[in-house]
């Protein structure tokens, strides 16, 4: 079966917010190499990071006519932050997985969706 999982980085520390420069060099070290073990994980397809919310356009269509707007309709702290397929043989693979990705410890979350296949 393979799932997408779905990064919500909420309060994680990035790169490009200030929690992150109030990590240790060794905190940031450890970060770094559990998304890359997690992007070597057999069945992985690593996925992208995505900007930040504040850069998306969202797209409407209502009776014909094309609705856009800045960013996405939804609250910053659960923004999608980015991506990853993973092939399992099961959700309890899927689920132990995305419990490994850092964003679900340090204050985000990570959704665990199967992909319909036709």
């Amino acid at each position: 079966m393979k799932y997408m999982l779905l990064i919500h980085q909420g309060d994680a520390p990035t790169p490009r917010n200030e929690g992150w420069d109030r990590l240790s060099d060794e905190e940031k070290a450890a970060i770094g190499t559990d998304y890359r073990e997690v992007s070597e994980t057999p069945g992985v397809s690593p996925g992208l990071q995505l900007e930040e919310p504040e850069t998306a356009t969202t797209v409407r269509v209502t009776n014909g006519e094309t609705l856009i707007t800045d960013g996405p309709f939804a609250e910053t702290k659960e923004a999608l932050a980015g991506y990853l397929l993973f092939e399992a043989d099961d959700l309890d693979a899927a689920l132990a997985l995305a419990a490994r990705i850092p964003a679900a410890r340090l204050g985000g979350a990570v959704e665990v969706r199967p992909i319909v296949e036709w």
